[in-house]
């Protein structure tokens, strides 16, 4: 089984920047894929970013503005120029080498104008 431990988020204004980390951890199985969906009242959860051993990808047109990177099994949402339409609870996942994916408890990240 993964554990997942987020921290990160909060409220800042238009055009800032916030970071949100990830840390996984597991036993008996290793860490394959990490990344975060993010999801706003009354809409679908959607992919924000994702990044694996060799490769990583982002939702929609958030490269640019969002980075996403790794050091071992943490992973890093780096997220600027922010607009309030990326208000939204961001939750990370994490995908193992086996069994099922695994999704942290979620972050707010509310952006003002």
């Amino acid at each position: 089984q993964v554990q997942l431990a987020e921290s990160g988020g909060g409220l800042v204004q238009a055009g800032g920047s916030l970071r949100l980390a990830c840390s996984a951890s597991a036993t008996t199985v290793s860490i394959h894929t990490i990344g975060w969906f993010r999801q706003a009242p009354g809409n679908q959860r959607d992919l924000v970013a994702w990044i694996a051993p060799s490769s990583s990808g982002y939702g929609g047109s958030l490269k640019g503005r969002f980075a996403i990177s790794r050091e071992n099994d943490t992973a890093y949402l780096q997220m600027n120029s922010l607009e309030p339409e990326d208000t939204a609870v961001y939750y990370c996942y994490a995908d193992p080498s086996r069994g099922p994916r695994s999704w942290g408890q979620g972050t707010q990240v509310t952006v003002s104008s």
